[in-house]
């Protein structure tokens, strides 16, 4: 993902619309599959470990040609940190406030860590080494982001 375009209906009039993602070609398979409610994490073809986000070179084994290859993960992991957002600090995000986000260790891989709102809400019994599992919000037509809910909670 490179850069965002604001394409969120607002709901209320005069109100800024979410950013959204734009996919560049290193991360389209991502968001295609998110917008499916799927997670696909990218793959270095030299060394086989997960990489979020993909780059140019992969951070483990640094190769220059890591030729990464989305698989399917099963997005369960284990919460790392947490913060609860009391102020929006980007356009869109006013009627979200208060939300917590969350930094998950997935269980494919050690230190593969994903970061991503927690649906339960600002009240939620969140706590570290809590489980928790991929969701998805569906921020505008055919684009959906990666989220987290507690295991059990829904």
């Amino acid at each position: 993902m490179t850069a965002s375009r604001e394409t969120e209906s607002a709901t209320e009039p005069g109100a800024a619309a979410r950013p959204v993602p734009v996919p560049d070609d290193l991360s389209a398979p991502y968001w295609a599959a998110a917008a499916e409610h799927r997670l696909v994490l990218a793959r270095c073809s030299a060394c086989a470990a997960f990489a979020i986000p993909p780059d140019q070179i992969c951070p483990h084994c640094h190769s220059t040609t890591p030729g990464f290859a989305f698989e399917p993960v099963s997005g369960r992991g284990r919460v790392r940190s947490w913060t609860t957002i009391r102020q929006a600090f980007l356009p869109g995000f006013d009627r979200h406030v208060p939300f917590v986000l969350v930094d998950v260790e997935l269980v494919e891989q050690e230190e593969l860590r994903m970061v991503g709102r927690l649906l339960d809400g600002p009240d939620a019994p969140v706590r570290l080494g809590a489980s928790v599992r991929a969701a998805f919000e569906d921020i505008a037509p055919g684009v959906a982001v990666p989220a987290f809910v507690l295991e059990g909670a829904r």
